[in-house]
């Protein structure tokens, strides 16, 4: 079913004569926010833009799409279980259908490839044989994410992902990195100069996030709401943050709270166990994914909101978005000490020493007896959104990017020969 179309959007036309296919295979579109603001950056620059992505459970559930201008083309995929055979089958069936719908939509000057997992440049590198330029988009740096997520060291799929890691820097003619510890990877791990890689950092959407009046229901009838919000995955440290909320309560005796955790993940049913064991079930709260409403509500009044990824490969060198959405809420923060969580939220956070529990427990109940000091961190972490953290200063890298692939680059559509950049296709 096809919807929200113009005549151009039908069509196809658009200023540039350019077309981009970006591969993602690890959530929906739009669901991936940092992938839609990319796809409505490149419609906004003239782009013809098209998607690749699996079908959602509940969101983003139809083949074929046309939201925006941006047309998507979406595929079913069953997340993986059962260990590495399972994660075969997955990411087998994706490539298969990616190859399949990358058929279908045709010529493209530009494959934008966003991992994880480091395979899309197979298709990437079909595509390239007929003519595109490869932009890779490193969402996440695949070997730390193993160490941090796989407690099994640097064994022989350690050693796997990283070769395609390495195949997948070699294909690319141009890398997008989140963040400038991921580019100084990109150049030092990857090989790539320089001049080729280029940070565009995820910015949650200000019009998305903004601030409604406080309920004062939603706290159920404690002083204050402390919140998380984001992926809970086993290397997310949702379960250091109620280890910490156990001590707040027991070792510190602080009870004038409520806590609600907002999303989902692998972790999601252990999380809610752990909940239980520590006898926290009546002061926190799951509610799973909401809609957007209902989490701007929770977060516009929220006291503090937590981000208790612990120190691992893969944390320390992240931009974690959910640190991104509570600054532009307007919220204080206490967080582990982190080299890219310092570079994020600066004095919009407090830092405990890395995965130390009790020290996050006293830096929140600090928060919530310092309510000037909770509205001056809010002031910075919205400033800090609307100026060098804005989305505004990634869409320029992103366009410049794009223009660095394409140069001495003829339009497909154009219908003359293609040069394909400067590295050999063979």
């Amino acid at each position: 079913m096809l919807g929200n179309t113009s005549s151009d959007e039908t069509t196809g036309t658009d200023r540039t004569g350019r077309r981009a296919l970006i591969l993602v295979e690890n959530l929906s579109v739009p669901f991936d926010r940092r992938v839609w603001q990319e796809c409505t950056t490149l419609r906004d620059a003239g782009w013809e833009v098209h998607v690749i992505c699996p079908r959602g459970s509940k969101r983003d559930t139809e083949p074929e799409t046309v939201i925006d201008g941006v047309r998507i083309h979406r595929y079913p995929l069953r997340a993986a279980t059962g260990g590495p055979a399972g994660y075969l089958r997955e990411y087998g069936a994706a490539l298969w259908h990616t190859l399949r719908l990358a058929r279908k939509v045709g010529p493209v000057d530009v494959v934008h490839a966003c991992n994880p997992p480091d395979l899309l440049f197979l298709p990437a590198l079909w595509m390239k044989r007929r003519g595109a330029r490869f932009v890779f988009d490193q969402h996440d740096l695949v070997p730390e994410l193993y160490l941090s997520r796989f407690d099994r060291g640097e064994d022989l799929l350690y050693r796997g992902v990283c070769a395609l890691e390495r195949m997948t820097y070699r294909a690319a003619d141009i890398v997008l990195a989140t963040n400038e510890s991921y580019r100084d990877v990109a150049v030092s791990r990857g090989g790539q100069r320089p001049e080729d890689v280029f940070v565009v950092r995820s910015a949650p959407q200000t019009d998305r996030f903004q601030p409604v009046p406080p309920e004062p229901e939603l706290k159920r009838g404690k002083p204050h709401l402390l919140c998380y919000l984001g992926v809970m995955g086993p290397q997310d440290g949702v379960d250091y943050a109620l280890r910490a909320l156990a001590k707040l309560r027991d070792d510190l005796g602080r009870t004038d709270w409520h806590a609600v955790f907002v999303g989902s993940g692998d972790a999601f049913d252990a999380m809610v166990e752990l909940s239980r064991e520590l006898g926290l079930t009546e002061q926190v709260q799951f509610t799973g994914r909401i809609p957007d409403a209902d989490l701007v509500r929770y977060l516009s009044t929220a006291d503090v909101c937590l981000s208790p990824d612990p120190c691992n490969p893969l944390n320390d060198v992240s931009t974690m978005n959910k640190v991104l959405e509570y600054m532009a809420m307007g919220r204080p923060i206490v967080s582990f000490d982190l080299r890219e969580a310092r570079v994020s939220a600066g004095d919009a956070a407090v830092y405990a020493a890395a995965d130390d529990e009790a020290e996050f427990a006293k830096l929140v109940a600090l928060l919530l007896d310092d309510p000037a000091k909770r509205a001056e961190m809010g002031r910075t972490g919205q400033e800090r959104i609307s100026g060098p953290l804005s989305w505004r200063n990634s869409q320029a890298a992103l366009l410049a990017a794009y223009t660095a692939a394409c140069r001495d680059h003829t339009p497909v559509s154009a219908g003359g020969p293609t040069r394909t950049g400067r590295r050999p296709l063979r």
